[in-house]
């Protein structure tokens, strides 16, 4: 349940940095590709701050 919410988190940034890059006129090509890049870091920090460490 941890992961779905930091997942959330992560999406309202990247709409929020989305949005923002919108009103300061920047490509869409730029905005896209760098949502893509934000979006694939947040799948990466998420899966290791919610990861459980293996008994051992």
């Amino acid at each position: 349940m941890s992961f779905g919410i930091y997942a959330v988190g992560y999406l309202i940034f990247i709409v929020g940095v989305a949005y923002l890059a919108h009103l300061l006129h920047i490509r869409e090509t730029y905005i896209v590709a760098g949502a893509i890049i934000l979006l694939g870091i947040g799948i990466v920090t998420g899966v290791q701050k919610t990861r459980s460490k293996d008994p051992s």
